[in-house]
């Protein structure tokens, strides 16, 4: 066995942020913070839970990050992505003043800087405008702000350790390096990431799209060379590989290619918190919840990722099953029967009643001390139900009547705010072009 790394791989999902940026796809707050939950179950270092500056994500990341106070959310950090822009900064600061973690982007890479500002900014004007921004989410007190490069892997290598360094010197704990198209192979990913790790020696987060089909490839690849450098290397990953056009790189494959990949395993440490029996619990929720199907021959939690028919591979199986599967299904939580209702059913919803309710959470386990504690819950499933537009899991009806203050909050949209947020929103949206 060859000694293992110091450094480590941590896993950074942002499912909650990139995944619901598919389009015509999307979660209902409720639905994100079952997510969160189910990441902090599984281990998972961080959320990219959404956007602090838009308005209808206020109440659920307040909410979110309440559950972190209480300890219901007990290791999973929360955290926001905002444009590199001071006014950004400044406004998420006070719509979600409870939030310790951000990530700041900006575009780096020519077709990028010419394509979106027509000549109007250079990319000195780039490490101006991020620099600033830091400088002044610093100066607000962050306890830890990740600089993305947006569409890095176009960006000349020299531009970005120019990034890097400024990056760094003003404060920055990570630079996300950002496939944001798809671009690199796993060789050219490694090449690059290695040089700017040893010219920055900051720690590295790999943000890879799936365009060619290796952005689970690319992930563990940049984070070999981020090791190699001899910096922790942090992967950006969303559940079952959801994301824009192709998607992005699947928590689950990333996790099992760092754990059973030949020439990683025993070589590179994952973050040992991760608990990968969550991972079938996690996958199908996700699924459930964005409305997509679980590919067939998705890894590890596809039907078919333990399935043998051609008689020698059933035959070797049955045999050793050692001698056609790489990992045991109970890793990721597979084995056991499900059971599924085949007679009557009570449900409770939007237009349920109380008798009804009071069933379904009796098979729950779940008692209520009065009738008006019960009612006040039943509000709460009913507006649940009406945010996701489907039924409850039984996860879902446990949150709201285990944190029913947090669910409250978290089921509220609030398209405005007091006067001087608003008007403070309205002017930088229309002062700042988008990067």
């Amino acid at each position: 066995m060859v000694e293992e790394s110091k450094n480590t791989i941590y896993i950074i999902d942002v499912t909650n942020r990139d995944g619901v940026q598919t389009s015509q796809l999307g979660l209902a707050k409720l639905e994100k913070t079952i997510i969160n939950m189910n990441l902090d179950r599984m281990g998972i270092f961080q959320s990219e839970a959404g956007f602090p500056t838009t308005s209808h994500e206020t109440n659920y990341l307040c909410g979110n990050l309440e559950l972190g106070k209480i300890g219901a959310i007990k290791r999973l950090r929360i955290s926001g992505w905002l444009r590199a822009v001071r006014d950004d900064i400044e406004l998420a600061s006070r719509m979600v003043p409870e939030l310790e973690h951000i990530n700041i982007s900006i575009s780096t890479s020519p077709q990028m800087i010419g394509g979106k500002w027509a000549g109007k900014r250079n990319f000195k004007d780039v490490v101006s405008l991020m620099t600033e921004a830091l400088e002044y989410a610093n100066e607000l007190g962050y306890k830890t702000i990740g600089v993305n490069a947006e569409d890095a892997s176009r960006t000349p290598i020299e531009d970005l350790i120019e990034f890097g360094l400024e990056a760094k010197k003003r404060g920055a704990v990570r630079l996300r390096y950002c496939d944001t198209v798809g671009y690199d192979t796993p060789f050219s990913i490694y090449d690059r990431i290695r040089a700017v790790a040893e010219e920055v020696k900051i720690d590295i987060e790999l943000h890879c799209h799936n365009d060619l089909g290796m952005a689970v490839a690319c992930s563990v690849a940049g984070a070999k060379a981020a090791i190699d450098a001899g910096v922790d290397a942090y992967i950006n990953t969303t559940i079952n590989g959801i994301g824009e056009r192709a998607g992005n790189a699947d928590l689950i494959s990333c996790i099992l290619a760092v754990k059973h990949g030949n020439g990683i395993e025993g070589r590179y440490l994952l973050d040992p918190t991760i608990d990968l029996t969550q991972s079938w619990r996690l996958a199908k929720y996700a699924s459930y919840a964005f409305g997509v199907p679980i590919p067939i021959s998705q890894v590890g939690v596809g039907r078919n990722a333990f399935a043998h028919e051609s008689g020698i591979h059933a035959d070797g199986a049955l045999k050793d099953r050692r001698n056609y599967e790489l990992y045991d299904c109970e890793e990721l939580g597979r084995g056991e029967p499900e059971i599924i209702e085949t007679g009557r059913m009570i449900t409770t919803g939007a237009y349920g009643g109380i008798k009804g309710f009071r069933n379904v959470y009796q098979r729950l386990e779940i008692e209520f001390s009065s009738d008006e504690e019960a009612r006040e819950i039943l509000d709460l499933v009913r507006l649940a139900n009406v945010t996701t537009g489907k039924p409850l899991t039984e996860d879902e009806l446990r949150f709201i009547a285990t944190y029913p203050e947090q669910a409250k909050k978290i089921l509220t949209l609030s398209l405005y705010q007091e006067p001087e947020i608003r008007e403070k929103r309205t002017e930088v949206t229309r002062r700042i072009d988008v990067p």
